[in-house]
């Protein structure tokens, strides 16, 4: 419709003109109408139109990420991106017909929004001009620096640059340089390059730490008489967290009612007591979102003066607290729960070691700490209960290996180790997140204005590919007609998998088949969690939602029949914009932590080129293997070093296999590997294969002449020699091409291939019978049996590989230490 045709079919009078068309115009930068040439208004979806945030890729390309979540991705190629860089908001126009891998594609058609005002990147200069490399190999392009607009920055300095012209059809962007970080390579600066390229921001503004310093040190007399706060000073109450933490913003207490009931407290820091809605501390809380822990330093959303001071829940001195103590039974189940505010004095810190050793019963653990031994095993037990109950609703428990970088002084890595969870750290999972359901179900039932944590099921196009992929593992994963999938389904392939070689393969492949947790002001559920009910209530001293949570629940607390009308309306319209913003903060912290990380890991393996070490075949593609190593440290063995055989990409089964010597590297496999070279810069590590590695060998059933004939005539009972038919006696000449491939085979390998028994003593290879048998890539026969447990003795049902060795010397039995 055209201006004045939406106007009258929206009844709106003459006088209101003006005030429609601001209200149009800011649709229109939103994305949520979009005006043709011919000035006339209509909706994106009805216009084979999507809108959406880009997302490049390294290589050129890049999708479109559709707003409305049933829309499908859209793949944009490096031509028809009409100037639009990775995270920008834009507009796409879908082609007709889709590519061949059914996704659709398109083309850019208009910029909604750029990302990429700032740009980090390395300032190089040549002859006649100046650019900058950026160091996000997403953003497609270098960045001109004209004269003048330097900074005097020197060539291989890292830089800030500020976009003053965005890239067209005829010319590249423009920029100046606005920040010099310090020389490439320098200890410190690639770190402070992370944080300039993800907009993190350090330094508070001083009206920030000016009302930080107007925040008490210690807990007043007027915060411990507020009506409502109770007093649990006289509890035993314990945080438990790691040896580094300084922000302590959960502490618990568990007692035993009776021989199948508990109470179990869970103390949250009251940070809305001294962070008001609307303030300056608020809204800087707002604009970080979270907290964020890089390598070698914390970005926190609050001034320290709060996050680990009065707000952290420090060992010996009074703290305002959000109390929710609920009493639960055997099964698990929360029979009742209070929610309050309370005023705590912890009784100890206790960090994850210690409670770990503490309940090891290693020797000189509990020194000091005998009175709270029984709270410790008490803790214990409670955490089974519930993780228990957990389990028995379908969630997911994915005990994935997470990196500790150590560094030194000048902060240079030292070590990286594999951290794993103990039991401490399953004690606060557990009670953090029955906490959190607890508060997500009663807000709920209230209807109170939150953000909820939501997990979507995942796509029925990626069950499929997940169901597809499990087949050859043997695994049947039984799905309804519309795609749809269950959390104790997928949990069910998760204990099956458990102690097998392909267990972290499927854990990964598991993982990519989820969509990813985000904030939304509507209850979805947690399907990860198999929960209905789930937010965030338990660190609102590093997570902006949480603090959203506790806001509501003490207007709640103090209107307990109901919010007041306008603060209930004012809190409904922010939440869509608060959820989605949150969402992205989170994610862009994420994406910061694991760059520092993996930044420290390169330069840890730097200084180790030549050393041997044993590692899993974490990722297999057609230019190589990605090796993980036991402190989680991924590099690559690319195919060109692998100079024995021509290698080719199997991507249905995970693997590369020689053309000549059937040598097969799949993933999860065991192999030695050398570390060959390390690219600081592109976080990447260069492995080269051990010639001590243990590689499998894969012998397959020949194919051709004679073999392929008696080999289809014993799956049909019958002799391969007699009666061949006419087509089997025009390929004469393929017997001995047969023969020569099976005995060349046989020499590569190192094994034995059986020549097919002529006539009556044709041994049939599988049980007489009209059912046809189905050979894997290999010439295996596939067992049959898929959908029943396997046991690992079972040599009916295996993976549809066979190896000519195993570590053990016999049978490949597929169990490995973790």
């Amino acid at each position: 419709m055209g201006f004045a045709e939406l106007a009258e079919a929206l009844g709106i009078p003459e006088k209101q003109h003006a005030r429609l068309r601001k209200v149009l115009e800011e649709m229109e930068r939103a994305g949520e109408v979009v005006r043709t040439r011919t000035e006339r208004y209509g909706a994106p979806e009805r216009m084979n139109l999507v809108v959406g945030r880009l997302q490049g890729h390294p290589r050129g390309f890049a999708f479109v990420i559709p707003d409305h979540p049933g829309f499908e991705d859209v793949f944009i190629g490096r031509e028809a991106l009409g100037g639009a860089w990775h995270n920008d908001r834009v507009i796409a126009r879908i082609h007709v017909p889709s590519r061949a891998d059914g996704r659709p594609e398109g083309e850019v058609i208009r910029i909604l929004e750029r990302a990429n005002a700032r740009v980090v990147g390395t300032f190089e200069t040549s002859k006649h001009l100046a650019y900058v490399v950026p160091d996000d190999k997403r953003l497609p392009e270098d960045i001109y620096i004209p004269k003048g607009m330097t900074n005097g920055a020197r060539s291989g300095e890292k830089v800030v640059v500020q976009i003053v012209r965005w890239p067209d059809a005829r010319r590249g962007a423009e920029g100046r340089v606005v920040e010099r970080l310090g020389m490439k390579g320098d200890v410190g600066v690639d770190i402070v390059s992370i944080i300039r390229k993800h907009g993190l921001p350090e330094a508070f503004p001083a009206a920030v730490l000016q009302e930080a310093e107007q925040v008490p040190e210690a807990v007043t007399e007027e915060a411990l008489n507020e009506p409502g706060r109770r007093d649990l000073r006289d509890w035993t109450i314990v945080t438990i967290d790691g040896e580094d933490a300084k922000d302590l913003d959960d502490a618990v207490s568990v007692v035993r009612l009776a021989p199948d009931r508990w109470q179990l407290g869970v103390h949250i820091a009251d940070v809305a007591a001294y962070v008001p809605e609307g303030s300056a501390l608020d809204r800087e809380a707002y604009r970080r979102g979270t907290s964020v822990y890089l390598a070698d330093r914390v970005v926190p959303m609050l001034p320290p003066r709060l996050s680990n001071g009065i707000c952290s829940l420090n060992p010996g001195v009074d703290r305002l607290t959000l109390s929710c103590v609920m009493e639960i039974d055997g099964r698990g189940e929360v029979r009742s729960y209070a929610i309050f505010p309370s005023v705590i004095r912890t009784a100890a810190r206790l960090t994850y070691t210690r409670v770990n050793a503490i309940l090891n019963d290693e020797p000189g653990a509990a020194a000091g700490l005998e009175h709270l031994v029984p709270m410790c095993r008490e803790m214990a037990e409670l955490m089974a209960v519930l993780r228990e109950r957990r389990m028995r609703r379908g969630a997911l428990d994915f005990d994935l290996p997470e990196a500790k970088v150590k560094l030194n002084e000048q902060g240079w890595p030292t070590d990286v180790l594999r951290v794993d969870r103990g039991i401490a750290e399953r004690i606060i999972e557990e009670f953090m997140l029955v906490a959190n359901e607890t508060v997500a179900e009663h807000c709920s039932t209230r209807e109170l204005p939150v953000l909820y944590r939501v997990h979507e099921p995942p796509a029925s196009d990626k069950v499929a590919g997940l169901s597809e992929f499990l087949q050859l593992f043997g695994y049947n994963l039984r799905m309804p007609r519309d795609g749809s999938v269950a959390p104790k389904d997928l949990q069910k392939v998760t204990l099956w998998a458990k102690d097998r070689p392909e267990e972290n393969l499927i854990g990964s492949v598991l993982l990519r088949t989820m969509k990813q947790a985000r904030y939304s002001e509507e209850r979805l559920g947690h399907f990860g969690l198999a929960a209905e009910y789930y937010c965030h209530f338990t660190s609102p001293i590093r997570r902006y939602p949480d603090l959203v949570v506790h806001r509501v629940l003490r207007a709640h607390l103090q209107h307990p029949k109901a919010l007041p009308a306008k603060l209930r309306s004012r809190w409904e319209r922010k939440m869509p914009d608060a959820a989605q913003h949150c969402s992205e903060r989170e994610r862009a912290a994420a994406e910061a932590e694991r760059e520092t990380i993996e930044l420290k890991k390169a330069e840890y393996m730097s200084e180790r080129i030549g050393e041997r070490f044993e590692g899993i075949i974490s990722g297999v593609t057609p230019w190589g293997f990605y090796v993980q190593l036991p402190n989680t440290v991924e590099g690559l063995v690319h195919v060109s070093t692998l100079t024995d055989d021509y290698y080719h990409f199997h991507p249905e089964h995970y693997a590369l296999m020689g053309e000549r010597t059937r040598r097969r590297f799949r993933l999860g496999d065991r192999v030695m590997v050398r570390v060959s070279r390390v690219d600081v810069d592109n976080r990447q590590v260069d492995f080269l294969l051990d010639e001590e590695s243990d590689v499998q060998t894969v012998v397959a059933v020949p194919r051709k002449g004679r073999q392929r004939a008696a080999r289809k005539a014993a799956a049909a009972g019958r002799s391969g020699g007699s009666g061949r038919s006419k087509a089997g006696a025009r390929k004469g000449r393929g017997k001995a091409k047969g023969r020569d491939r099976a005995s060349g085979i046989a020499a590569h390998s190192g094994g034995s291939v059986t020549e097919p028994v002529r006539g009556a003593d044709a041994a049939p290879l599988h049980a007489p019978g009209r059912e046809s048998i189905r050979y894997d890539m290999w010439g295996l026969p596939i067992p049959a049996g898929r959908g029943r447990e396997r046991e690992v003795s079972d040599p009916t049902v295996n993976n549809p590989f066979s190896v000519t060795k195993s570590r053990s010397g016999g049978r490949a039995d597929g169990r490995f230490s973790r």
